[in-house]
Parts: structure tokens; sequence; C-alpha cells
């Protein structure tokens, strides 16, 4: 049986009672796991049906399967690298649908690392309305921007931030929030042993007063009738029921909806915020425990009152620049689509610009729009980020499948023989799903797939 830390179980029996050995149940089964479909490349039931992996539906989000093999290495699947779905635990996959995000909306995701819950957003956005995804730490920041790049994102700002300079920047812009706070961690007991031996009840202290200085920075950013999702993946009040809360005793412009009508999990649990205020409800929040099929999930969805004050929109809009004539060229040739999209210059790259922009600040953007490429030496060379956006419409094709054995040569960074591009940089498809781009030479395919991300070993 899986050894759970003396504290949390102590504490967890307390609170529970008899339904303790219920609600973590099975504490000997193998953590779960499963993947997040992108409906920016495919649909759930396509990826159910033709990419061939072990899947059984979710029953917490629509466009999400539990992996049925325990063994299995989806992340090196050829539709994996074509960011068709995003690897991460089911439950995972429960707090980005509560927000009822839609097309043309502006929606923040401010502990964003790495990246399944913003590829979430960016998918029901559908490539309108702009992505706010944030991450305080510059390594996970990193992450985040290469896996919205492989999800092919267009409309994402990303950002290495603190979350009061992103309040202060943009108060009241955003549709939607998303904070899925840094937490304890007790949901990832059984899937990560280093969350068991760090946990302490010091820790889940310091990540309570953590999330409520989030959440609070977090309120700013909502705009009047807007909506801000708290969630996180452990069972602690003090960052759950309480956080939850506390939050509506100092923010009265804000009020909690209610999460009984979602369709998976269970209700918060009273006797972990007892002393709430009446503007707050537990069982209006939402709970998964192991039992239910995940790993451990809390989500609590407040509203900005609409008649909350409305603060002046901030800043100028962003400014585009003139494109480089090596850039228009080459996207004549393959992109003509792209050839009038809004853009600007970010040191020596081309940058494609969100038709729906933020306003200029001087915050630490890693990534705006998509990366184009750049022009060297009167000629223009693409970003690996502009095949995986576009490169389903490029207009210059080498087509593959899962079926056919140059998909793995190709992943493994190898060249392959040329059938279907002419020569020039050219779009890889497999499946009619991206694998970044190349350029056919002498009637192969020379592979710029980039190394780090190679099927190697």
């Amino acid at each position: 049986m899986f050894p759970f830390p003396a504290a949390f179980e102590q504490r967890e029996r307390a609170l529970l009672g008899p339904r303790f050995e219920e609600l973590f149940t099975p504490r000997t089964a193998a953590p779960a796991r499963g993947v997040t479909v992108n409906t920016l490349r495919c649909t759930p039931q396509r990826l159910a049906e033709l990419s061939g992996l072990p899947l059984a539906p979710s029953p917490f989000c629509r466009e999400a399967f539990a992996l049925t093999d325990a063994d299995l290495r989806p992340g090196r699947h050829p539709w994996h690298h074509a960011g068709a779905f995003y690897v991460q635990e089911p439950s995972a996959a429960a707090p980005a649908a509560l927000l009822g995000v839609r097309p043309g909306m502006f929606v923040a995701d401010l502990c964003a690392a790495p990246g399944g819950k913003s590829a979430q957003l960016a998918a029901a956005l559908a490539g309108q309305g702009l992505l706010l995804a944030n991450e305080y730490d510059p390594a996970r920041a990193s992450v985040l921007r290469q896996n919205l790049e492989r999800m092919g994102v267009t409309n994402a700002v990303v950002t290495n931030e603190d979350t009061a300079r992103l309040a202060a920047a943009l108060p009241g812009v955003f549709d939607r929030v998303l904070v899925d706070a840094p937490c304890s961690g007790e949901g990832m007991f059984r899937k990560e042993a280093a969350a068991a031996a760090q946990y302490s009840p010091a820790l889940v202290g310091h990540c309570a007063a953590l999330g409520a200085s989030i959440l609070d920075e977090a309120a700013a950013l909502v705009k009047p009738g807007g909506y801000l999702l708290l969630s996180t993946c452990t069972f602690a009040p003090q960052e759950d029921e309480a956080q939850a809360a506390a939050f509506l005793a100092r923010h009265p412009a804000f009020v909690q909806c209610d999460l009984s009508a979602c369709g998976f999990g269970r209700p918060g649990e009273e006797n972990r915020a007892p002393a709430a205020a009446a503007a707050f409800s537990a069982a209006g929040c939402r709970r998964i425990w192991p039992a239910d099929g995940g790993e451990g999930h809390f989500m609590a969805l407040l509203q900005k009152r609409e008649d909350a004050p409305a603060p002046p929109r901030p800043g100028k809009p962003w400014r585009t620049g003139k494109p480089p004539k090596e850039w228009l060229d080459f996207a004549k040739d393959l992109f003509p689509f792209l050839a009038a999209a809004p853009g600007c210059s970010a040191g020596d790259f081309w940058m494609l610009l969100p038709a729906a922009a933020l306003p200029e600040t001087k915050l630490h953007i890693l990534r705006a729009g998509v990366p184009a490429g750049r022009a060297v030496k009167g000629r223009f060379e693409p970003a690996h980020a502009l095949f995986m956006a576009h490169g389903a419409r490029c207009r210059n094709r080498e087509e593959l499948t899962l079926a056919d054995p140059r998909t793995a040569a190709w992943l493994r960074g190898e060249e392959i023989p040329a059938q279907t591009a002419a020569p020039g940089w050219c779009a890889v498809l497999v499946d009619g799903l991206p694998l970044g781009g190349g350029k056919v030479s002498g009637g192969r395919v020379k592979n710029h797939y980039p190394k780090a991300l190679r099927n190697l070993g």
C-alpha cells in the first residue's frame, strides 16, 4: 500500500473519518495517466479512432482520455510531436473546461507551466481573441513556450513575470483568469515520490500564503462580469475551501458560482472552511478524489460583479512593423495567407502577432504570436514555430502517415526521401498534422526538426 506522509494522513483521517479509506482508494494502483486532445489539431473522435493509443473516455473533460496501458510512452507518439494531444493526469483537464472560454475572449493563465491547461484554453479560443500564459519560474516558462509552440497556438503571449506586475500593467483586461495555484501537491503523492518526500505542514502554509497573494493580484486582472477560477492539485483546507472563502471575504466585488452541476467529482467539504462567511459555499466547489479516477483536484469558480468599477483600459495598442522583403518573398511562395498578417521585429526575428493584441507594456515577454523566422544574407530562414503553427496550410508539403517508416526516421532527425514535396522549403506532416519543416534537395528532405525534440534512444 502506498505510504502517505504521517502529517497528511493524520489530518485527512480527522477531517474525513471513515470516508478516508473510500476516497483515497485505490492506494495500490498505478497513478492515473491520460491525454487531453488539442482540438486546434484534431477531434477527440479522430484521436480515439486513428491514433492507435489505448484510450478510455475521461469523466472530467470531453476532450480528455485515460490511458489504459500503464507502460506506454505517449510522448514518443508522432501525433504527440505534432501537438495533437497533451499528456496529463485525467483530473488535471477539469479546471480549464469549467471557465467557459469562447472564441474572441481575452484569457489569462497565471501559473501556466508546463502548459496543459493553457493549451486547453487556447483550443477553446480557436485562434480568436488572446491568451496570456504566464509562468514565474524562467525554466518552467521556457517549457511552457515550447509546449504552446508544439500545439500550434498562434494567439498566445507567453510571459515570465511576477503576477503583481501583470496586475499593475493589465487591470481589468481579461474575461477569464485561471489560477492553477502553486500548491503543496498532495494530489501528486502517488505520481511523484518527491512530492511526498518534501511534504510538510510548513509547505502547506507557505503555499496557502503564496496562493492568496496570487489570487489577490488575479482579481485585478478580471474585467467586470468576468470569471476567476482557483484550482489546485492538493486536498489541504488552507489552499482550497478556506482559501476561496477568505478570498471572497477580502473581495466583495466577487461572488461564488455553483459548480454542483458540472457532472464530475464531489462537493467541497464544509469542515474545511468552518468559519466561512455566508458568501461562500463549500458545496458549490468541486473536488476530485483518487476514488473518482484522478489523482486529486479542487476547483472554485468566482465571478466579478457586473457593476464592479472598471479601470481605464491600459496603454497604447501594440505597434506593428514593416515586414522584411525576404519574409514577403518567402510567404508569397509558401504561406500567401500570412503575407499581410500583422507583425513586428524581435531582435532579428520577424514575429507574426495575434490579431487581438495586448497593449504595449514593459512586461518580460518570451513570445508573442508566432516567430516566423529571420532574414539572413538576402534569404529567409523559417522558424520551426512557423511550420508547427501553419504547416498544414503550407503550399509545399511532404505528406507522411503513422504507418510510413519515414515518420519514425524523421523524428530521429534523419533525412527522408521526398515523395510529395518540390525542391525548397516544405512542411512535413503526419496524417495532416505538422512535424516541422525541412528543405528538399536532390530528392531528399533535409531534416530541420530541432535536436532537443527528436526521438533518440
